[in-house]
C-alpha cells in the first residue's frame, strides 16, 4: 500500500511543485502577505474584542472622523486593494518563470487588468417617496470591490495572459533595438515598447468585444468561474479532502502545504477578504471556511496538529529519545514550526504515526465547522493573524474567548488521540535504549581481560 501511494503521490507532488503557474500564484501572493499582516494589526486594534475599548475609539473625534476610522485606514490601504498587490506579484513572478523582464511583466499585468476593468461606482441612495434605497450610478472611478477580493481571479488570468503575450513578442524578436552606447535602462524601455503595445491591443479588443454585449470580463468571470469555485471551496468536504492530500504529501516527505496550498489558498484568501468586508460593513455574508479557519483551527503546532503530539511525548513517554526531542521541539511547535518532529521523530514514512497524523486535523476541522455552523463559536473575523501566533491567543483574536476555549479542547483531544500511537513508539525506543545500555556495559573496562588482547 505504501509503495503504491508513493508511486502515485510523489510524481504528482513533483509536477505540481514545478508548475510555473502554481509557483507564480504562490510567490505572487507573498508580495501582499507582509502588507496584509501589518494592516491586520491596525484592524485588530480598531476591533479588539473589548467593548469599552471600541466604544472609546468611536468616541474620540479627530478632524471630523473617529479614531476608529483612522485605525481602519491601514486596513483599507491593504485589504481593500489586495488584488493590486497580488496581480503585481504574480506578473513579476510569472515573468521570471517565462525568462523575460520581471519588472515589465508586473507592469503589463497591472495595465492589462485595469484595461478590462469596468470603471464606475454605484451606491444606494434614498429617494423621496420610495421606501427602500435605490442602487444608482454615482460616477466614474475604480470600484474597491474589483481591486479587492472580487477581482483576484480575473487578475490572475490577466497576469498570465499579459506576460504570455509579452514573452511571445520578445521571442519573435518584435523589439526596438537601440545602438551601442545607449544606457541599459533606455534599451530595456524601448525594447518593451512593441511587446507592451501588443498586450494593450489584445486587451483593448477583449474589452471592446464584451462591451458589444453590454457586459465586461470581470462580471462574467466572477459569476461563472469565481463564485462556483468559492462555493466549492467553502465546504467542509473540500477542506477535508484538501487536508487528506496535504498530510499524505507530508508523510512522504513532501511539503504538503506548498503543494495543496498552491491550488487551495487563493480560494481561502478570497473567502477571508469577504469575511473581513462582512465584519467591517455588514455587506455580503461570512464564511466558516477561510484562511484563518485553516491556520487557527485545523492544526495546532504545524501539519498534523503536532502540538498535541508534543504534549503527549513530554508528559506520557519515558524513552529519553522521545522526551528530549519533545522538549527541544516544544518552543518551535508553540509557534507552528514542527519540522523537528516531522523529520526527527520521524513522522515521514512512519506507518505507526500516519493514522493520528491525518485523523487529528480532520477531527479539528469537522468539530470546528460544526461548532461554527451551530453558532456556538463565531466565525473568523477575517483579520490576517499570522499563522505563528500561539494557540489560545490566536483563537481569541480571530473570534472571542469561546474560540480560544475550542482551541484548547481540540488540543487536549489531539493529545488523547496521539497517545496510544506514540506509546507504541515509546515502548520500541525504550527497548532499543535498554539494549544499547547492555551493549555498552559489555564493552566496559570491567569486562576487559588479557584474553581479548
Amino acid at each position: 500500500m505504501l509503495k503504491w501511494l508513493e508511486k502515485v503521490l510523489m510524481p504528482l507532488a513533483e509536477s505540481i511543485g514545478k508548475n510555473k503557474y502554481l509557483i507564480s500564484i504562490r510567490d505572487g501572493f507573498l508580495v501582499s502577505t507582509p502588507l496584509l499582516i501589518v494592516g491586520s494589526l491596525f484592524l485588530l486594534i480598531a476591533n479588539f474584542p473589548i467593548p469599552a475599548w471600541t466604544n472609546w475609539l468611536e468616541s474620540v473625534k479627530i478632524n471630523g472622523s473617529t479614531l476608529a476610522a483612522y485605525f481602519g485606514k491601514p486596513a483599507d490601504a491593504t485589504f481593500s486593494i489586495m488584488a493590486i498587490f497580488a496581480v503585481l506579484g504574480i506578473g513579476y513572478s510569472f515573468a521570471k518563470q517565462m525568462k523575460t523582464n520581471p519588472i515589465f511583466g508586473a507592469a503589463v499585468s497591472i495595465m492589462a487588468w485595469f484595461l478590462i476593468m469596468p470603471y464606475g461606482v454605484t451606491g444606494k441612495v434614498q429617494i423621496k417617496g420610495v421606501s427602500d434605497p435605490v442602487q444608482v450610478f454615482l460616477g466614474g472611478g475604480l470600484p474597491l470591490g474589483w481591486v479587492g477580493a472580487k477581482g483576484i481571479f480575473i487578475g490572475i488570468i490577466s497576469a498570465f495572459l499579459a506576460v504570455h503575450i509579452y514573452s511571445f513578442a520578445e521571442r519573435k524578436g518584435w523589439i526596438i533595438k537601440m545602438p551601442a552606447g545607449v544606457p541599459p535602462t533606455v534599451v530595456q524601455s524601448f525594447a518593451a515598447l512593441i511587446p507592451a503595445g501588443l498586450v494593450i491591443t489584445v486587451f483593448f479588443v477583449i474589452n471592446l468585444f464584451f462591451g458589444f454585449f453590454k457586459t465586461d470580463v470581470f462580471t462574467i468571470v466572477f459569476k461563472f468561474l469565481q463564485l462556483p469555485l468559492m462555493n466549492l471551496g467553502d465546504t467542509l468536504g473540500a477542506m477535508i479532502t484538501a487536508y487528506i492530500f496535504l498530510h499524505l504529501f507530508w508523510f512522504f516527505g513532501v511539503n504538503g502545504g506548498s503543494v495543496v496550498g498552491a491550488v487551495y489558498n487563493p480560494i481561502l484568501q478570497t473567502l477571508t477578504a469577504e469575511n473581513l468586508e462582512f465584519f467591517k460593513t455588514g455587506v455580503g455574508q461570512g464564511h466558516i471556511i477561510s484562511q484563518q479557519f485553516q491556520d487557527l483551527f485545523a492544526t495546532f503546532g504545524g501539519c498534523g496538529s503536532t502540538l498535541s503530539l508534543l504534549i503527549a511525548m513530554i508528559f506520557f513517554c519515558k524513552s529519553k529519545r522521545i522526551k528530549e526531542l519533545g522538549k527541544l521541539a516544544l518552543v518551535p511547535g508553540i509557534f507552528g514550526i514542527n519540522e523537528p518532529i516531522v523529520f526527527g521523530l520521524p513522522i515521514v514514512l512512519n506507518p505507526t504515526m500516519l493514522i493520528p497524523f491525518m485523523l487529528v486535523p480532520t477531527l479539528n476541522i469537522i468539530i470546528s465547522y460544526v461548532a461554527m455552523s451551530l453558532k456556538l463559536v463565531p466565525i473568523c473575523n477575517g483579520v490576517n493573524i499570522p499563522w505563528t501566533t500561539p494557540i489560545i491567543i490566536s483563537g481569541f483574536l480571530a473570534t472571542n474567548w469561546v474560540g480560544a476555549l475550542l482551541q484548547a479542547a481540540l488540543l487536549i483531544l489531539g493529545v488523547f488521540i496521539y497517545m496510544p500511537f506514540i506509546k507504541i513508539m515509546d515502548k520500541q525506543y525504550i527497548n532499543e535504549e535498554a539494549k544499547a545500555t547492555e551493549e555498552d556495559d559489555d564493552d566496559s573496562l570491567e569486562n576487559l581481560s588479557f584474553d581479548d588482547l
